[in-house]
């Protein structure tokens, strides 16, 4: 049985079951971090909405990610360069077509696999490959993303109802993964941090005993350049590569090349992290929240004093 591409480079599948927890963000400014590094990063964007490729700056001119799944494009003739040294395989609405025709096809779920392996063999390599899913972990889209990676990495806000909708995500990766007869290695990212919060810090506690260490030890901070770049078609590095999202992204970019694997430095290798959020997930998981200071009580609920 011949290898498969996700045997020879890591691919990782970027999910959840809802939209808004910062995935898209998370695979474009992971791609802009891998990037600067020197690293050759293929961005593939499998939503339908096309949120990576809108949020690079890039406005399609040749087959998409719709036409390399339909068979009627080579994956070479449809990707892109984009902003920060990153390589786009671009999507737009249309993609959606290829969840309705999926049933009329033998094997849609291995499609992105097939055109990757195809790539490979033609000699077009990348050191990393990230897949942006839609929110929709239980369609044919996101199942091409599985199929194809040798790592899935669980993107969780620290918000409210975070958790619920990770571990409801987790049955539905599950359930493709039997479908498939192959679970990628799962890792999980924190995301839109805000330490300020007692919730999220309490948040991020529940995920590592959750997660154990499945979980990054960076989390990424909730910041203005994040919300900033997508309007400006940058990834963050691009953008201000001293802002504290670009430091965040970059420690997450280095517990990536230190996961083993083809092509990865091994963890006895890996350098300093710098500083970043990563200080804040340490901070927290190591010892439980002390209990919010009770409020001073008012003179009318004190009580008066007796007499001896």
């Amino acid at each position: 049985m011949e290898e498969t591409y996700a045997a020879r480079v890591p691919v990782y599948a970027f999910v959840n079951q809802k939209g808004g927890c910062g995935k898209t963000t998370t695979a474009v400014h992971l791609a802009g971090a891998l990037a600067a590094r020197g690293e050759r990063v293929l961005l593939v964007d499998l939503d339908p909405q096309a949120h990576a490729t809108m949020g690079l700056g890039c406005s399609p001119d040749r087959p998409t990610v719709t036409e390399v799944l339909m068979g009627d494009a080579l994956l070479s003739e449809a990707v892109a360069p984009a902003p920060g040294g990153i390589t786009l395989l671009p999507a737009e609405p249309r993609l959606a077509e290829f969840e309705e025709i999926s049933g009329r096809l033998i094997h849609p779920e291995r499609r992105l696999a097939r055109a990757l392996d195809e790539a490979y063999r033609a000699g077009v390599r990348f050191d990393h490959v990230l897949l942006d899913c839609s929110p929709r972990a239980d369609g044919v889209l996101c199942a091409n993303a599985l199929y194809a990676s040798s790592h899935t990495l669980l993107i969780v806000e620290t918000g409210a109802f975070a958790l619920q909708g990770a571990i409801q995500a987790l049955k539905v990766l599950d359930e493709v993964a039997e479908n498939q007869g192959r679970a990628p290695a799962l890792r999980v990212v924190g995301t839109m941090f805000d330490r300020r919060t007692r919730f999220a810090r309490e948040l991020l506690v529940a995920l590592h005993s959750r997660f154990g260490d499945a979980l990054f030890d960076t989390v990424i901070r909730t910041s203005v350049r994040l919300r900033e770049a997508p309007a400006l078609g940058l990834p963050v590095q691009e953008l201000d590569p001293t802002c504290r999202a670009a430091a965040d992204f970059d420690a997450l970019a280095e517990e990536i090349m230190a996961l083993e694997g083809p092509g990865q430095i091994q963890s006895k290798d890996r350098p300093q992290t710098p500083q970043s959020a990563r200080s804040d997930l340490m901070e927290y998981e190591l010892r439980p929240l002390s209990p919010e200071p009770a409020p001073p009580a008012s003179p009318a609920d004190r009580p008066s004093a007796q007499p001896s």
